[in-house]
């Protein structure tokens, strides 16, 4: 049941502010997390421009900081991503990846590797262009006359990401020099490269998007319920659904054009979420942003802290976890 307009300040409130709680702690986790240490006093110190370690203070603001904040940004747009898909879908399985907006995303990203270009502006605008070239095909083979179908968008997106993974491996193969290693790295999730100027662009580019999406979020509820009855209640059905796909994928590819590609965290969030705060998208979007921030930072400090040397890439680690997760939390949910 979506709760009343009057009762939907206090709980949303509530929520915000205990996932708030928990992201700060998870960053605090993530600028503390590494070989060379760093306390409370001396990570506020660092931040406050007061520190009495320079060389933590150093890596503090040019290499923890950055990541962490990276991976927040990664973490909050990837399960906002799928929680977009999973209501457009009316299906819980539905994550960033099952579209292939984040397959055809990556080709362009790859492209742009090969081709030289600087991460911003130009993978970026590849990556996008990917994903909007996948979402002109899905719309081809998957509209009809009046609207959009689940169903439709479902089985098309798996074919076509299936085709975009084909692709990419064509791409890899043609590489035949160092950037060979970068590209599959990067493939698998890869925060290595993050700077406080990557973290701006990005922020610049998927704030509007979190604030459009929180502004459609009462639609969503509606196209959760159903076509026919978004429709009665007088919701343009396919103007709201492809506004949403776009406005997800501009996002995404941002994302992927940064990140690389990192799975289940679209799959897995959404899902815990909507199971504990129920299914009202106005609580569930903002949600959604926290609780994937907080957890993405958190699969960085196990990616770069785990291994004794190097580090592992951050997809891995999303992966190994969340399909786990998401196991147990289908087998609970078919018990209730």
């Amino acid at each position: 049941m979506i709760p009343t307009v009057s009762r939907l300040g206090p709980r949303l409130a509530a929520v915000l502010l205990v996932l708030t709680a928990a992201l700060i702690l998870a960053c605090y986790v993530g600028l503390a997390a590494g070989p060379a240490g760093g306390g409370f006093r001396m990570i506020v110190q660092s931040l406050t421009g007061h520190p009495e370690n320079q060389l933590l203070h150093d890596i503090i603001w040019h290499l923890r900081l950055p990541r962490v904040l990276l991976a927040a940004l990664l973490g909050a747009t990837l399960s906002l991503g799928g929680l977009v898909f999973q209501a457009l879908l009316r299906n819980p399985l539905a994550e960033p990846y099952i579209l292939g907006v984040s397959g055809g995303a990556a080709i362009g990203a790859i492209i742009g590797i090969l081709l030289g270009l600087a991460h911003f502006p130009g993978i970026w605008v590849m990556a996008f262009a990917g994903s909007l070239a996948t979402l002109g095909v899905l719309f081809f083979v998957a509209a009809d006359r009046s609207m959009l179908r689940a169903e439709s968008l479902l089985l098309s997106g798996v074919m076509i990401n299936a085709f975009c993974g084909a692709v990419i491996m064509f791409l890899i193969s043609m590489a035949h020099d160092s950037r060979l290693h970068n590209i599959i790295f990067w493939l698998m999730g890869d925060l290595s490269n993050a700077t406080l100027s990557n973290v701006a662009a990005l922020a610049a580019t998927v704030a509007p998007c979190f604030v459009l999406i929180f502004a459609r979020s009462h639609a969503m509820n509606l196209l959760a319920l159903g076509s026919d009855m978004a429709r009665s209640m007088g919701v343009d059905v396919r103007a709201v659904t492809v506004l949403l796909l776009i406005v997800t994928s501009l996002m995404v590819s941002a994302a992927v054009s940064y990140c690389g590609l990192v799975g289940f965290v679209g799959l897995v969030i959404p899902h815990l979420l909507r199971l504990v705060l129920g299914p009202d998208h106005r609580v569930l979007v903002p949600a959604c942003i926290l609780g994937g921030a907080s957890f993405m930072v958190l699969c960085d400090v196990l990616a770069r802290t785990l291994p004794p040397q190097g580090e592992i890439p951050v997809g891995v680690i999303s992966a190994m976890i969340g399909a786990p997760l998401f196991i147990y939390l289908l087998r609970r949910t078919r018990k209730v």
